[in-house]
């Protein structure tokens, strides 16, 4: 089981690592356009009317739903940082397919629920 967990502590760990590596080989060709996106998304994620822990949630759903692999990993361990429950966790998952159909859940049940058990391992 550890080397299993090994495994998969280095595909998470790894899929965060290239999507910040691609991120700043992309800002070295256009540092404006990755400024201003990033500085948009902080913007968006900060504590408001809706807190963090609720925003990543809603951002897991629609990573989920739109089958992006690398939001999905990005934003469940967003929202285990920000102390979300499996029982949120699996919530949003829920939702997502209840919109999504198949896909968005078979994509919740492994690859959102593989990496919300390893971020949630790790805290």
């Amino acid at each position: 089981m550890e080397e299993n967990y090994e495994e998969m502590e280095n595909y998470f760990d790894q899929s965060i690592m290239d999507y910040k590596q691609g991120s700043s080989r992309f800002e070295k060709s256009f540092p404006k356009v990755t400024k201003a996106y990033f500085d948009f998304t902080d913007a968006c994620f900060q504590e408001g009317s809706i807190g963090k822990k609720e925003k990543q949630l809603i951002a897991l759903g629609i990573s989920v739903y739109a089958q992006d692999e690398y939001c999905i990993i990005y934003h469940t361990k967003g929202a285990v940082d920000n102390g979300a429950t499996e029982e949120e966790f699996m919530e949003a998952i829920s939702v997502s397919a209840a919109l999504g159909g198949g896909a968005a859940f078979a994509q919740g049940v492994t690859l959102a629920m593989d990496t919300y058990d390893h971020y949630k391992m790790k805290h």
